[in-house]
């Protein structure tokens, strides 16, 4: 297994480190993997499917309203676009690999009939299962350096096929109150906009108090703390298109390179600048 390098630009600490890999022969699919001792992550979000094996150590992480641990040998399966926090458990830290994978390439492989999965839990402790996805994962990122495009596509599936049997065929129960959903397509469409907490709530047609505690209980994290969620999510597709960081940052309303840097590191241990280089993008120049 190749070594991971070290990023210490990023963490507080020496021992953190964290890669991605975006296979160049599976769009929508991106690799990671990490060894965190004491980074915290803020809260964030993925457009796909994040589906993981914890190696070594535990991992402590607020998802869905609830606090969960997951030790060594257990599977983290998060659906889409669901917030969620990140941290050790224990005073070793904890080494673990991600999938990310987009809806559109799950649902290619399960097939177009077949309905969405939903995992009913969030940490799964099936040490068998997860040792031999953690394997599946291993082989990809080595074949995802290699340029295997055939295996590739061998292994993604086999890493699919492991996890189907864990997932219900059925949709999830709707995660947003009715009266938010056109305040949030409204902030998603226009991430440049300095919003405010008064603006977002008359457009929510609630006094601020009211709104900032509604919206803090149905999604367990704050306004503000949703909103930069999705301006970092915004900041990571444009950065892998090629996008400069300083003009990701003033794309999705951050104030210049130096916060998109922060918060970025802050929310997927990384900075835009390195996050580039892994996945094999080169920034487009302006003009």
């Amino acid at each position: 297994m190749p070594t991971l390098e070290v990023v210490p630009d990023r963490f507080p600490h020496a021992s953190d480190r964290a890669s991605f890999r975006r296979p160049a022969a599976l769009p929508g699919v991106e690799l990671y993997r990490a060894r965190i001792l004491r980074h915290a992550f803020d809260p964030h979000a993925h457009d796909g499917y994040g589906l993981g094996m914890v190696e070594a150590g535990a991992q402590r992480f607020h998802y869905r309203g609830q606090d969960h641990e997951a030790p060594a040998d257990a599977l983290v399966l998060m659906q889409p676009g669901e917030l969620h926090t990140g941290a050790p458990a224990c005073p070793q830290g904890w080494t673990y690999r991600m999938l990310y994978v987009d809806e559109a390439v799950l649902q290619a492989h399960l097939g177009e009939a077949a309905p969405a999965w939903h995992f009913r839990e969030a940490v799964r402790r099936d040490a068998r299962r997860a040792q031999r996805f953690g394997q599946a994962l291993g082989a990809l990122w080595e074949a995802t350096d290699a340029g295997d495009i055939g295996l590739q596509d061998d292994l993604l599936a086999r890493c699919l096929d492991l996890l189907q049997p864990l997932a219900e065929a059925r949709g999830p129960t709707p995660g947003l109150v009715a009266d938010f959903r056109p305040l949030l397509a409204r902030l998603r469409d226009d991430l440049a906009h300095a919003w405010r907490l008064p603006e977002m709530a008359t457009l929510a047609g609630m006094s601020p108090c009211h709104f900032q505690r509604s919206f803090s209980a149905h999604h367990q994290v704050s306004p503000h703390q949703w909103l930069m969620a999705q301006r970092l999510a915004e900041a990571k597709r444009l950065l892998a298109r090629g996008q400069a960081p300083a003009e990701a940052a003033a794309a999705v309303g951050l104030t210049d390179q130096a916060h998109l840097t922060r918060r970025f590191a802050a929310m997927y241990g990384i900075t835009p600048a390195r996050y580039q280089r892994e996945i094999g993008v080169r920034p487009t120049p302006r003009g």
